[in-house]
């Protein structure tokens, strides 16, 4: 594991903050408050979040200058999805949720502002480490029936929530510090530590039991390996025409060689927890510390791959009845959900009745029967983007587009050759992709992961604004 020694020597982004480390501090613990305060779902954790944001923006701006030109394009696409919020809310109703619109992206706005005058090196450790904690208590709640760690969902299957208590936010949230605590083993591969802390995010991303996490994961993954730092093979950025492919390639199986050890232990680690899964099962706690460790064992110990990938899959394999993986298998590993496809079915039909203005911010509600015959109502579609175009239409929608323009347009002048840069964009692609399959703005903690990975990923402050002198360095 003593590969890519030189990697160490790639230069972390200049601090621009004078050494301080309170904005990164600030952040980490409006993340950690969000998390514990269930996603600051509910408006006192919501409020809390956003306060703690706000509060890293002012540790970090100076108050003479506090916005710069690299943040212009997104916040007026923020201040126009704002605006329309409030517009549609006078007019059709639905203040309240024009004003959760416009705290989240204020809270966006201050953790991407915050986050561009803090080492990123700071922030990825911090989230990664909130990670580990998720993972480890959505896992437990599972193997020990906790209930505030673990939800029964549909009175089916008990899934890993930790305390956001809804297991596909805490997937959202594993599937980004799986991203980012992959980078930060690319960048030192010889730590066990940095080792270790992926194969336990992954291991609570199988506890969650969520296909869209796992997706949005796998969906960062390949946005990983596309823009892995040219560095990880050994070459120069500019590598191009047949010695280019051959970098490529060799990046992408320095990326393999540690992404993979690591899900596989992760794989074992789930497949242990399979009887502690259903409802109408005891759980087994033992057989998940064994798997855990079995699969601790896979990550870590190379040697031992072979032995401890066969000895966790047949512990796994004799505590397996056909009717427990049936159970799992049936409800989990299926692309059929009767809930998304009924809310689709009635997002699609009030979207074509407000196609252009909307309805209005929470105005909408969402009706199907389940399989039960019953009548089921919601306010969410399990679709951000879906139910964005119900609420403001597609004047909401473009506006929403202007953002994510802004947004892409920021992280590539802020490309580096640093594992860190690729982490944090692989990061916001996975939360895009989760966002079309459950509801996750309303979140709290969302918007401001989202606004600290883009932080991270953008140009320093000040970086754009320096002028050149003329003998090309910066004065």
């Amino acid at each position: 594991m003593a590969d890519l020694p030189a990697l160490q020597a790639i230069p972390a982004r200049p601090d621009t903050t004078g050494g301080s480390s309170a904005p990164a501090l600030t952040l980490l613990a409006a993340a950690i408050a969000g998390v514990v305060a269930q996603g600051g779902f509910y408006t006192p954790g919501r409020i809390l979040v956003s306060a703690l944001a706000l509060l890293a923006f002012a540790l970090a701006v100076p108050w003479r200058r506090p916005f710069d030109r690299d943040l212009r394009g997104v916040g007026i696409a923020a201040a126009a999805i704002a605006a329309w919020a409030l517009l549609r809310a006078a007019t059709a109703g639905g203040l309240a949720d024009a004003a959760g619109i416009c705290l989240a992206l204020m809270t966006l706005l201050a953790g991407i502002t915050a986050a561009r005058r803090a080492r990123p090196a700071d922030l990825a450790l911090g989230l990664t480490g909130l990670g580990v904690l998720v993972a480890l208590t959505a896992w437990a709640g599972v193997a020990w029936r906790i209930g505030r760690w673990a939800v029964l969902v549909e009175s089916t299957l008990w899934r890993g929530a930790s305390t956001l208590t809804y297991p596909n936010a805490a997937a959202a949230i594993l599937a980004v510090a799986g991203l980012l605590a992959l980078a930060l083993l690319l960048a030192e591969p010889g730590s066990w530590v940095r080792a270790l802390a992926l194969y336990l995010i992954l291991a609570g991303l199988g506890a969650a039991l969520s296909r869209a996490g796992l997706l949005a994961f796998g969906a960062g993954a390949l946005v990983f390996m596309v823009f892995a730092p040219h560095r990880l093979a050994g070459r120069e950025p500019d590598a191009s025409g047949a010695q280019g492919n051959r970098a490529r390639l060799a990046r992408q199986r320095r990326v393999l060689r540690h992404l993979v050890p690591a899900a596989l232990g992760a794989a074992v680690a789930t497949a242990a927890l399979v009887p502690s899964f259903p409802a109408n099962a005891a759980p087994e706690p033992l057989l998940a510390v064994g798997g855990l460790i079995a699969g601790g064992l896979i990550a870590l110990v190379r040697p031992l791959f072979g032995v401890a990938l066969a000895a966790g899959g047949g512990a796994a394999a004799l505590a397996l009845s056909p009717s427990t993986l049936d159970t799992v298998l049936r409800r989990r590993f299926t692309v059929a959900s009767q809930g998304r496809a009924g809310a689709l079915r009635s997002a699609l039909d009030q979207a074509g009745e407000h196609p252009l203005l909307g309805s209005g911010p929470g105005q909408a509600r969402y009706f199907w029967f389940d399989f039960e015959g019953k009548l089921v109502v919601s306010r969410w579609v399990h679709n951000e983007y879906l139910q964005w175009l119900v609420d403001l239409g597609a004047v909401g929608l473009a506006a929403l587009l202007g953002l994510v323009v802004a947004l892409v347009m920021l992280v590539r002048r802020g490309r580096t050759e640093n594992p860190l840069w690729t982490g944090a964009v692989a990061a916001i692609a996975a939360v895009a992709v989760h966002s079309a399959f459950d509801f996750l703005w309303e979140l709290a903690v969302v918007p401001l992961i989202v606004g600290v990975l883009a932080g991270m990923a953008g140009p320093p402050h000040g970086e754009e604004n320096t002028p050149p002198s003329q003998n090309g360095e910066a004065q």
